[in-house]
């Protein structure tokens, strides 16, 4: 073997293979991000709008906007247990799962959920599990159906200020087999807002250790019911940073919808 052909056979370096794995945490991030962005953020009879800051590079929330036929709106927010790589790649099998499904039975939010949760029946993934809430508003008849996997409880904000609890239907995904998933329906009026959320923000606590809990989340939406859905985004996180003077240990993600 001559000289030449032994240099190129050498292993990279301990710099080169860094630059490699950052470069690859870089372009995983991006794809990530890019799976989340929206460039359409209205529907007939509703507005939306929604951000996903991930602690590190790649992260375990996610959301989603699906647009079906009738003008029917559908969209999902998940959170994979865990954290980085290994939450990342099942929250991406969810989201995958939650699209392929919402092909077949996109109106259909339990049997959306039953199916995602049959896909998340495998050996590799025993340990793994994912909340998630899905939704699909129907402009003609301003009827939200909705199933919710073990999700942090949305909070439907009326234009008065009054505010339900949207409770979760069902076990999160992944955990049973045999998993049943119930849907319940809501009316939305003309300038009600559905904020969902994952428990980065909920759970986010400041320098004396305090929760911003889902009572600080609902005071924020109630302080700026009136905002639209992408401004409302802005003021709560802006409200959120002030809690917690900037600080961030989870994933954080919001989404709003507001009826028209």
């Amino acid at each position: 073997m001559n000289d030449s052909i032994a240099m190129n056979d050498r292993a990279p370096s301990n710099d080169q293979i860094v630059v490699d794995v950052s470069q690859d945490w870089e372009s995983a991030s991006e794809l990530q991000q890019r799976f989340m962005h929206q460039t359409v953020r209205s529907a007939e009879g509703i507005t939306y709008s929604a951000r996903c800051r991930q602690l590190r590079a790649i992260g375990g929330d996610y959301y989603d906007f699906m647009p079906l036929a009738q003008n029917r709106l559908a969209f999902a927010i998940g959170d994979a247990s865990g954290k980085s790589l290994p939450a990342a790649l099942m929250i991406a099998h969810v989201q995958s799962s939650v699209r392929t499904a919402a092909l077949f039975a996109g109106d259909r939010p339990k049997a959306v959920l039953a199916a995602v949760n049959h896909q998340l029946q495998s050996p590799s993934l025993a340990d793994r599990f994912a909340t998630l809430f899905y939704g699909v508003f129907e402009p003609a008849t301003r009827l939200l159906r909705y199933a919710n996997a073990g999700h942090h409880r949305p909070l439907l904000l009326r234009r008065d200020g009054s505010f339900a609890w949207l409770d979760p239907t069902g076990y999160p995904l992944g955990l049973f087999a045999d998993s049943g998933y119930d849907e319940s329906v809501i009316r939305m009026s003309p300038g009600d807002t559905l904020i969902a959320y994952t428990d980065g923000a909920t759970e986010a606590v400041n320098l004396e250790e305090e929760e911003w809990t889902a009572e600080g989340l609902r005071n924020a939406a109630q302080e700026h019911r009136h905002l639209a859905a992408e401004q409302m985004v802005d003021a709560l996180f802006d409200s959120l940073d002030r809690f917690t003077q900037g600080a961030q240990s989870d994933d954080v993600t919001i989404v709003v919808l507001r009826a028209n």
